[in-house]
C-alpha cells in the first residue's frame, strides 16, 4: 500500500482531568470564563491538541472486517482492554457513531488473511484480531483484543482506522463512509518487555524491534499513538487496559 503518512491533518488529545479551551500550538493554554460559550462546548480531556502526521496503513489492511466489540477470538496471549476517544479535532467536542476499527498480529506475529508471514504456521480464517465497533455519544470506543506479538522489522503495534457515516451490513460488517484517520498505537517498552516472557509470546521466533529501533515510530508519546497502559491485575498475564484519546479533522 501506498505510504499515507501525510495524506491528512491530524491530532491526538493529551490525556487530562480538566476541561480546557482548545489551543493548538499554544505553549500555555488560558482557561475558559464562565461567559465563554466554549467553556460549555462538550470536550474529552484536556483540550490542548497537537498537531501530529498520520501512520501508515501498512501492507495488512483488509477491507469490510466485523463490527464487534470482541476482535480476540480464540486468540491466546495478555487480555488487552482499549479505551479509544475520537473527538473533533477543532472543538474537541465528542465524535458519536464513528467507527474505530483495528488490526493487529497474533502473539507469534501473523495476521489474519496472511498467516506464515512471520514464519510460523497456524490456522487462518482472515477474521481474527480484525474489527471495530461505534463510538457511543461520549465518543468513547471499547474494544477488547490481545497484546500484539511482533514480527520482523517492526515495533509492537496496532493500527487503527476511523470511519465516520458507515452503512452496517447484514452479515455484519460495514460497507462506505468516510474516512478520518489512518494510525497505529504504540506500547511502552518495559510492558513489552514483561509481555515478551509470557509463554505465548515467547514461542515467537522472530527477534523483536524495540520501540526505540522502529522505523514508523517516531518518539512522540502520547501524540504519536504512545497507549496509556494500566494493568489489570499483579503480573504481565494479567493483561492492560490501554486508553488513548485521538484527534480527528471532520470538515
Amino acid at each position: 500500500m501506498t505510504d499515507t503518512s501525510i495524506r491528512r491533518r491530524t491530532v491526538l488529545i493529551a490525556s487530562g482531568a480538566t476541561a480546557a479551551t482548545l489551543t493548538v500550538g499554544a505553549t500555555t493554554p488560558e482557561a475558559p470564563s464562565a461567559t465563554d460559550p466554549a467553556s460549555t462546548a462538550p470536550v474529552a480531556a484536556a483540550a490542548v491538541c497537537t498537531l501530529t502526521k498520520e501512520m501508515t496503513e501498512g501492507p495488512y489492511y483488509l477491507d469490510g472486517q466485523l463490527v464487534r466489540a470482541d476482535v480476540s477470538e480464540d486468540k491466546t496471549g495478555v487480555p488487552l482492554k482499549l479505551t479509544l476517544t475520537v473527538v473533533d479535532d477543532d472543538t474537541c467536542a465528542p465524535l458519536g457513531d464513528a467507527l474505530v476499527e483495528i488490526w493487529h498480529c497474533d502473539a507469534l506475529g501473523e495476521y489474519s488473511g496472511f498467516v506464515g508471514g512471520n514464519g510460523h504456521d497456524e490456522p487462518d480464517n482472515g477474521t481474527f484480531l480484525r474489527g471495530g465497533v461505534l463510538t457511543g455519544s461520549d465518543g468513547v470506543a471499547r474494544i477488547t483484543s490481545v497484546y500484539p506479538g511482533w514480527y520482523r522489522g517492526r515495533c509492537i503495534h496496532i493500527h487503527v482506522k476511523v470511519h465516520t457515516d458507515v452503512t452496517l451490513t447484514s452479515d455484519g460488517s460495514f460497507e462506505g463512509g468516510q474516512e478520518l484517520h489512518t494510525g497505529q498505537l504504540f506500547f511502552d517498552e518495559a510492558i513489552t518487555e514483561d509481555v515478551a516472557e509470557v509463554a505465548a509470546y515467547a514461542a515467537n521466533t522472530v527477534p523483536r524491534t524495540t520501540l526505540a529501533q522502529d522505523s514508523i515510530y517516531d518518539d512522540g508519546g502520547a501524540a504519536s499513538g504512545l497507549l496509556t497502559l494500566t494493568a489489570l491485575g499483579g503480573s504481565a498475564a494479567s493483561g492492560y487496559a490501554g486508553t488513548l484519546t485521538l484527534g480527528v479533522e471532520t470538515g
